[in-house]
């Protein structure tokens, strides 16, 4: 389909594969649909991993409804599934990878509580899982470790979990926090130990707030459309992005930069991808894309290009 260039007032919609997407917030940056996810029982996606060990694959998995990591690509495929065992789904908000050894291991993290009342949150260690005959994912995925985490300040809802390869650390960023709070483990202690207290680190940017222009999309939630729903950080540590409903956002770190300062600091804006309700974000393997699904059926999958 050609793509008509216009104004940077003007606002497209485009929900066909390839179609580039321009808003008045994007800068730099360019949103296609690659596909949608073709699982069915990917229904609730809320974490996006980039395979390290084969390219183009990514892991996705619901926040409940069972321990399972699906394997799809940039165009929604069907790659198959494992289910992670022992491990329990009291809410599974995202998912980063880091390295243990000569390979990587997943990290899912437990860590939703939309009430607030949880004791502890909980991060899952696997190693990465590989696929068998036809290049499928299937069976069971042993757990490796488990850490219980808990929050200095009292329980957090959270549903932004990354891997920061310069500090070594875990960082966590809460939700319903006005602004969101940022925490770190670092990797070595979380990997020893069974139960670690999280340090706070300080606060995000305050992400921009709902404009009056956003209820007459998003509604009675539009309340929410600014709050932090997932996180990645590139694997060279460079730079990170920030999900919510409404937006993407990109933070850039200087070197010798923490990412406490680099967070506080004003970020690029992209407007959408227009996904229902997007909380699953995922750099590729290369760090070049940054791609993003939503809960709810059908799921489509967007690549960011900056």
């Amino acid at each position: 389909m050609p793509f008509i260039k216009l104004c940077s007032l003007s606002l497209v919609v485009c929900l066909l594969p390839g179609c580039e997407q321009p808003s008045p917030q994007q800068t730099g940056a360019r949103i296609e649909m690659t596909g949608s996810l073709t699982d069915q029982a990917i229904n609730e996606a809320s974490g996006m991993q980039a395979s390290f060990s084969y390219a183009g694959d990514f892991f996705v998995h619901n926040d409940d409804g069972g321990t399972v990591i699906y394997a799809t690509d940039a165009k929604g495929r069907d790659l198959g599934s494992v289910r992670l065992v022992p491990a329990r789904s009291l809410d599974w908000e995202d998912i980063t990878s880091v390295p243990v050894g000569s390979g990587r291991w997943l990290v899912i993290g437990d860590i939703g509580d939309n009430l607030a009342k949880r004791p502890y949150i909980t991060l899952y260690f696997a190693r990465e899982p590989i696929p068998g005959k036809r290049d499928r994912y299937g069976g069971i995925l042993a757990l490796e470790h488990r850490v219980d985490l808990t929050y200095p300040d009292g329980p957090r809802d959270c549903e932004s979990l990354a891997y920061d390869p310069v500090a070594r650390q875990l960082l966590l960023v809460s939700k319903r926090d006005r602004p969101a709070h940022i925490y770190a483990v670092d990797i070595d202690a979380a990997l020893e130990r069974d139960q670690l207290d999280l340090a706070y680190l300080g606060n995000l940017w305050p992400l921009r707030p709902p404009a009056p222009a956003d209820q007459a999309r998003w509604g009675g939630r539009w309340d929410w459309i600014s709050q932090p729903t997932g996180m990645d950080i590139r694997a060279d540590g460079s730079e990170a992005v920030v999900l919510t409903y409404r937006s993407l956002y990109r933070f850039r770190r200087k070197p010798g930069e923490t990412w406490l300062h680099a967070l506080g600091q004003t970020p690029q804006e992209v407007v959408g991808p227009p996904g229902p309700q997007n909380e699953a974000v995922a750099y590729s393997r290369d760090g070049q894309r940054v791609f993003v699904t939503s809960e709810n059926l059908p799921a489509s999958i967007y690549r960011v290009s900056f």
